[in-house]
């Protein structure tokens, strides 16, 4: 039977469900025709309240990145330096673990060029404010805020991308690893703010 007062806001969180429910490939997976049959309409019918599946994954995308960032600031409130990224990036590979469709939603970069993708860019924006606000006990210079920023993020985004597509297969703890991943980092990060990294670049 179709859902009785299905609205924009319905229409979202069912598609979040579906993302949600579809592992990794969950936010790839996600078409107009699964949201319609989750809500027991016909597809058409969804077009009176979101425009397109693009509009569609945006709106997932902005509620994901929301969700995410909101997390981060919960587990670094409080904590400064190396304590402060070591909570950050365990955060984030908690996240994934537990959404890993909605994870893989965070890593849509949004269109500068695209006014309909500035939701999307303001929430990526707030993201990113959160970890360089979690680097600041590094005392960095404020010209390498964003190199360690994006290290940060791409050292934690590898290791759990390789970890949820199955690229870690050898016995190993990969708990350990992952903790000398974050070590490395606050070592980097360290150094980047001692002007003893990067400096050949």
């Amino acid at each position: 039977m179709p859902r009785a007062g299905l609205s924009r806001e319905a229409v979202v969180r069912i598609a979040l469900d579906l993302v949600d429910g579809g592992g990794p490939t969950g936010f790839a997976d996600l078409t107009l025709a699964k949201v319609a049959a989750g809500a027991g309409v016909a597809t058409p019918s969804l077009y009176k309240h979101v425009g397109s599946l693009a509009a569609l994954r945006r709106e997932v995308a902005v509620l994901t990145v929301q969700d995410l960032t909101a997390r981060l600031v919960d587990s670094t409130v409080g904590r400064s330096g190396p304590d402060a990224l070591r909570a950050l990036a365990h955060a984030m590979r908690d996240y994934a673990h537990a959404h890993p469709g909605r994870y893989a939603a965070v890593q849509v970069a949004p269109d500068p060029d695209d006014p309909e993708a500035a939701p999307l860019a303001a929430a990526a924006a707030r993201t990113v404010e959160v970890i360089a606000a979690a680097l600041r006990g590094f005392d960095l210079p404020e010209d390498r805020s964003v190199d360690a920023v994006r290290a940060v993020r791409a050292g934690v985004h590898g290791f759990v991308a390789l970890e949820l597509g199955g690229g870690f297969r050898m016995p190993q703890d990969r708990d350990r690893s992952f903790d000398v991943l974050v070590g490395m980092l606050v070592a980097g990060v360290a150094a980047l703010a001692a002007g003893t990294a990067g400096a050949a670049g």
